[in-house]
């Protein structure tokens, strides 16, 4: 079941969930919008090796925007850090953003219970595009969980993405072990 707007104030005000900055002008019917913040990366080396750390260059969108370009996988970040202790939160992306050909994430559109950081975005275009810090880039959705948690993701043991961050991380596929 999806929380409704009332549904996730309740949770906000019971401390289940954490947006920050919060904006009531961001909230929708059943979703809240997020924010492009200020930092994007790309990898290093063009070929990227699952086993190995793959370095990345951060760097700060100017004032002007900044042109993302086709076949170029960036890292984003959310503006907003958040905070789920009591439900599943999935970051879908904006009509209006898919709309002009913006990918904002690949795969990994379901956080789980306990998640607390900004959201790492992997964004990719079928086109060249133009885009600003501050924009709106996506929604996000909370569902309720049946059942007792037993795992939470911001206690459980070798959790890659536990610390805050401000900036876009990289993937850390290479700490897993296989």
């Amino acid at each position: 079941m999806i929380l409704s707007d009332s549904e996730i104030l309740k949770a906000i005000e019971q401390g289940n969930i954490l947006i920050e900055p919060f904006s009531p002008q961001a909230l929708g019917t059943n979703s809240y919008d997020v924010h492009l913040g200020k930092y994007l990366a790309t990898y290093e080396n063009e070929i990227l090796d699952a086993r190995s750390h793959n370095k990345i260059n951060v760097f700060e969108i100017p004032d002007e925007g900044f042109v993302l370009q086709p076949n170029t996988l960036y890292l984003g970040v959310t503006r907003e850090y958040t905070e789920t202790h009591a439900h599943v939160p999935f970051l879908e992306g904006k009509s209006s953003v898919g709309r002009l050909g913006i990918d904002i994430h690949a795969t990994a559109g379901k956080g789980d219970v306990g998640f607390c950081n900004t959201w790492t975005l992997e964004i990719s275009v079928t086109q060249k595009v133009r885009i600003y810090a501050g924009m709106p880039i996506g929604q996000l959705i909370y569902f309720k969980v049946d059942g007792e948690i037993r795992n939470y993701y911001n206690e459980k043991k070798g959790a890659k993405y536990n610390e805050r961050s401000l900036k876009p991380i990289e993937s850390m596929m290479w700490k897993n072990k296989w």
